[in-house]
């Protein structure tokens, strides 16, 4: 695992958003395509604006996957990780292939069907972010390091849907849903490549679990260290309560 620290997430968004260009360009180059899973939230902001602008990205050749969706919120929803997804990456880009999670109709009959497509072929890269209660993709802990299911239904924890109301995608707690369809651990990890973002003073305490502490359920996103091609983008902020052992400084 390679861990780079930047003076902000506007530098880091930039520098990752170049790092994945690479990586997708090389893939597309090679393989003739390359299938992608996106994160959400608004840790990717930066890093989604930086990645849609790269002009050596030939975005008719991606094949679009997505972490997880909340049950039961519809489309139209500012929370929404569908309309997040259509705005923010597809709307921008070339895209033409893509398979959104809809958790509104049956959430297991979408985690099947999308996750038949998922694993048809291989996927290159994954880009993610840590929850504040260490979570990854909706995997809250303690997570289920073992399922071989590409796509789960899930329940969000207290902490996790607090997180969702303090970022002010809803009004209060009440408002945020209890399921979501996500990706399983598993799963992420059988991706070639995983690009990790993770901005902001507040995720601190997970980034410091999840990257110095044991590797456990109870730290879902510490699963990475396992990973053979994994990089982890911090800035000052979320990296100030490592240590420092391992860390490249940007």
């Amino acid at each position: 695992m390679q861990i780079k620290i930047f003076d902000d997430k506007a530098v880091l968004g930039r520098t990752a958003a170049e790092h994945a260009a690479r990586s997708l360009s090389a893939c597309i180059a090679g393989e003739g395509v390359a299938r992608i899973v996106a994160a959400t939230g608004s840790s990717q902001f930066e890093f989604l604006e930086a990645l849609t602008s790269a002009t050596e990205v030939d975005w008719s050749r991606i094949e679009l996957f997505h972490l997880d969706e909340y049950v039961g919120l519809p489309v139209t929803h500012p929370a929404s990780f569908r309309r997040y997804i259509l705005d923010r990456l597809i709307g921008k880009t070339a895209i033409t292939r893509y398979h959104l999670l809809d958790g509104q109709g049956d959430p297991q009959r979408m985690a099947k069907e999308v996750g038949k497509e998922l694993v048809s072929g291989p996927v290159h890269l994954v880009f993610v972010g840590i929850g504040e209660n260490g979570h990854l993709a909706f995997n809250d802990p303690p997570a289920d390091f073992q399922s071989e299911e590409p796509y789960r239904v899930v329940d969000l924890d207290e902490a996790c849907r607090r997180q969702q109301v303090n970022e002010g995608w809803f009004a209060d707690l009440a408002d945020v849903p209890t399921k979501a369809i996500s990706m399983s651990v598993r799963q992420i990890l059988r991706a070639k490549e995983i690009i990790v973002i993770v901005p902001d003073l507040r995720k601190a305490p997970a980034v410091k679990a999840c990257l110095e502490g044991e590797i456990s359920p109870s730290a879902p996103a510490s699963i990475l260290r396992e990973h053979a091609n994994v990089t982890v983008y911090l800035d000052q902020n979320s990296a100030s309560l490592l240590s420092g052992t391992g860390a490249s400084t940007k």
